[in-house]
């Protein structure tokens, strides 16, 4: 055999996988994403500004707008940028 009939016979190799997975992929149903479930530690009661922030996500680009979600973020990042206790300028400095 000569590199021609081989090259022929690889592109019909190649052509014929393309269209089988090309046909697989259009059968193919998508499922629909299971929403994670919220677990709540026991005996924790409802996280106030969690649920504003969670009421700020759903209004998307009004939030920006409203004084409520304003209020929820500021407090949200002075909760995860204040500084732990214990640390001090003079223990980051070495």
């Amino acid at each position: 055999m000569d590199t021609r009939m081989f090259a022929r016979l690889g592109a019909v190799v190649f052509v014929a996988v393309a269209i089988t997975t090309a046909a697989i992929e259009m059968t193919r149903k998508e499922e629909e994403p299971v929403p994670p479930a919220t677990v709540r530690p026991g005996g924790a009661g409802p996280d106030p500004l969690r649920e504003e922030l969670h009421r700020c996500a759903l209004l998307g680009e009004a939030g920006g707008r409203d004084p409520g979600c304003l209020t929820a973020w500021a407090r949200n990042r002075a909760r995860f940028l204040a500084p732990t206790p214990g640390t001090s300028s003079s223990q980051e400095a070495h």
